[in-house]
């Protein structure tokens, strides 16, 4: 992607995928190489290996130029910031007064989690709602993911992204904005308003604000924690011991993941739905079914013609600082809405926070709410902004 002269420049942009590069992808899933599964071949091992074929060809037969049709039906905007490229989706609403609000994913998901909250959002009338709640929708591509890539230094923490943020807003007109994220979007949220709290309405997010990954609490604090809560601790605890593997990976060594994931979409699309598959609820049912075979593969053929395995991966795990201990509250209004397979701690999280609302759902959604539980995000995000309009 080529730099404007005018660096400041927002440009429109179209999905324009060349047809070599599509043929190329059949091609390499089409003559794939499996490997003989291990014994036993479960899911403790990964993907296991009949799953992965059937899904490979299940990809094989995925019409990119559908996406791209659809894609480019979308208005787009790429512009360079701080000496990166940024892309996004920006889709205004057609009622006035709509409140601006920044939409932003996580690893392994894209700008393509929220593709179906774009409508019902910029045009709540259209969908039975209210035009008091309607939105003016802004889903960025985070550095080194999809259309904005290449991921061209490597200083790019939390903070840096959440600047280049306020400045996107900016250059798209919005002074005052609402923010929303789950994963990684879910760190960038609550910087933004530590950055510019008079800019940023308030701050939802979906899962965890990061507090939740803390070390020992002591046998007070435990003796206080509810049934839910000390589940949820329980499986903090399981994750770090059995899953963090990937991020000790992806953290240290996310040149190594790029260098597979370019050369084989095989290799790409198995670490991610190795993901997909664990953090999606229920755990019996196949990721596919519950995300959609669309995302599924429209997410992967994206990884796959951005070669953007790698830069995601450094940004996410290698670059940024969440970890670390969290900023103290920003004053700005949160709230959490953590669905079954998240693992949201309120006593956590109030400790840095202004939590104003706080939605536990203990029965139904996983890590990637707005495919999973479209409909319950979207109330609890038109529930906590319209609390703040009054």
């Amino acid at each position: 992607m080529n730099a404007d002269t005018n660096e400041t420049a927002v440009r429109p942009f179209r999905v324009e995928i060349s047809e070599s590069a599509v043929d190329d992808l059949r091609s390499r899933l089409r003559t794939a190489r499996f490997p003989e599964p291990l014994p036993g071949d479960g899911w403790r091992d990964g993907v296991p290996v009949a799953v992965l074929q059937d899904l490979v060809a299940r990809w094989w037969r995925h019409d990119w130029r559908a996406t791209e049709e659809r894609l480019n039906a979308l208005p787009q905007i790429v512009t360079r910031i701080d000496g990166q490229t940024i892309h996004a989706v920006h889709v205004r609403s057609p009622h006035p007064g709509a409140t601006p609000i920044l939409l932003m994913h996580g690893w392994p998901g894209s700008f393509l989690e929220f593709e179906g909250l774009i409508g019902p959002l910029t045009d709540p009338v259209a969908h039975g709602g209210d035009a008091a709640d309607a939105f003016d929708v802004i889903i960025p591509s985070h550095p080194g993911f999809g259309f904005s890539t290449p991921l061209e230094d490597a200083g790019w923490t939390i903070e840096r992204t959440a600047r280049a943020f306020l400045e996107l807003m900016s250059r798209l007109g919005y002074d005052r904005f609402a923010v929303q994220g789950g994963d990684h979007g879910a760190a960038v949220a609550p910087e933004l308003a530590h950055l510019a709290p008079e800019r940023v309405i308030g701050v939802h997010v979906n899962g965890s604000l990061g507090g939740s990954f803390l070390g020992e609490i002591d046998e007070e604090t435990a003796a206080r924690l509810t049934p839910l809560e000390q589940d949820r601790l329980r499986r903090v605890a399981e994750f770090m011991q059995r899953e963090f593997g990937y991020i000790a990976i992806q953290g240290t060594r996310p040149g190594l993941i790029g260098a597979m994931t370019a050369d084989s979409p095989v290799a790409q699309f198995a670490w991610i739905y190795d993901k997909l598959q664990a953090w999606t609820h229920p755990a019996e049912r196949d990721a596919v079914d519950v995300l959609g075979e669309r995302f599924v593969f429209d997410n992967a053929s994206l990884y796959w013609f951005t070669a953007s395995g790698g830069s995601s991966a450094a940004l996410v795990y290698a670059l940024n600082t969440a970890w670390e201990a969290p900023k103290p509250s920003s004053g700005v209004p949160t709230a959490v809405i953590a669905f079954a397979h998240d693992i949201g701690l309120r006593f956590a999280e109030k400790q840095h926070h202004r939590i104003v609302r706080w939605t536990d759902v203990e029965d139904r959604g996983g890590h990637f709410a707005a495919m999973e539980e479209p409909e319950l995000l979207m109330d609890d995000i038109r529930a906590f902004f319209g609390s703040l309009r009054g």
